[in-house]
C-alpha cells in the first residue's frame, strides 16, 4: 500500500502554553484523519510527569478528526529564558475498520512490526500570559473578569472597604476625644489668675480700714524686682 500524503495533520505544529508560576495551563491539539482509513494514534513526551494527556491513544474514523487537550503542571520557578527543551510526537498507523481502542495490539505503534507508522514531532514553547507592551510589566484579563463576575471575591472587596471605613471613622473619634481631654491653653496663667484674686481680697478689706494705704505680702514675681517686702495698694476715696 502506498500513501501519497500523511496520515493525519496536526493543528497547530507546536504546543503553546501560557506560562504562569503555581498555574496549569492547556494547549488543544486537532488532529484530522486525511485517509479514508481509520488511523490510530499515539502521543509520547520526553517528560511525562509533567505533563497531562488526554486521549494519549485513539482511533481516528476516515476523514474524522479529534481534538487531544495537553495540560502542563504548576511549575515554581521561571525557565531559564523561558525556553522549553521538552518534545511531544504523535505517532499514527492504519488500522483495520471499526478497530475499537482496546483492541489495538501492543506492538501496534512498533516499527519492527513491518507497519508503516508516520510520526510527528513538536515542540514546546513558553508565552508570558497578557503581556503589556508599554511598560514590560504583566497582567491577566482572564483573571479581572473572573474577579468580576465571582460574587465572592466582589463580597471580600466589599467587606475590605467598609473595615478600611470603620477603622479611619475610629481614628477620627480617638482625635476628637484626644482633644477634649487635652484642651489647648487659653492664654491666661494660673499665676495672673492668682494676682486678680488677690486684688480683690484687698479691695474688700480696704473698705474696712482707714489708712489710705493696704500693705500687703508680696506673693507675685512682678514684685521680685524690688526691694520693699510690702506692697502698697492704695484705697479709693470712696472706701476711705
Amino acid at each position: 500500500m502506498t500513501i501519497t500524503k500523511p496520515l493525519i495533520t496536526v493543528h497547530p505544529d507546536e504546543l503553546k502554553f501560557q506560562f504562569e508560576l503555581d498555574k496549569q495551563s492547556y494547549c488543544d491539539l486537532k488532529v484530522v484523519n486525511n485517509t479514508e482509513h481509520h488511523v490510530a494514534f499515539k502521543v509520547k513526551t520526553t517528560s511525562p510527569k509533567k505533563y497531562f494527556v488526554r486521549p494519549n491513544t485513539g482511533v481516528i474514523q476516515p476523514w474524522d478528526a479529534c481534538v487531544i487537550r495537553v495540560t502542563s503542571q504548576a511549575q515554581r520557578d521561571y525557565p531559564p529564558d523561558m525556553q522549553c527543551k521538552d518534545k511531544f510526537l504523535l505517532q499514527s498507523t492504519i488500522v483495520p475498520p471499526h478497530t475499537d481502542l482496546d483492541e489495538l495490539p501492543q506492538d501496534a505503534f512498533n516499527k519492527d512490526s513491518g507497519k508503516v507508522i508516520e510520526e510527528c514531532k513538536l515542540r514546546v514553547v513558553y508565552t508570558l500570559a497578557n503581556r503589556n507592551s508599554g511598560d514590560g510589566s504583566f497582567a491577566s484579563s482572564n483573571e479581572n473578569a473572573d474577579y468580576n463576575s465571582n460574587p465572592t471575591l466582589q463580597s471580600l472587596k466589599e467587606e475590605r472597604d467598609s473595615a478600611v471605613r470603620q477603622t479611619q471613622q475610629l481614628q477620627q473619634e480617638l482625635e476628637l476625644l484626644k482633644r477634649r481631654r487635652y484642651p489647648k491653653s487659653s492664654g491666661f496663667s494660673f499665676r495672673f489668675a492668682l494676682l486678680v484674686a488677690l486684688i480683690g481680697i484687698m479691695d474688700s478689706a480696704a473698705e474696712s480700714v482707714e489708712a489710705p494705704y493696704l500693705y500687703v505680702p508680696c506673693t507675685d514675681s512682678a514684685a521680685e524686682s524690688v526691694e520693699a517686702p510690702y506692697l502698697y495698694v492704695p484705697c479709693t476715696a470712696s472706701l476711705l
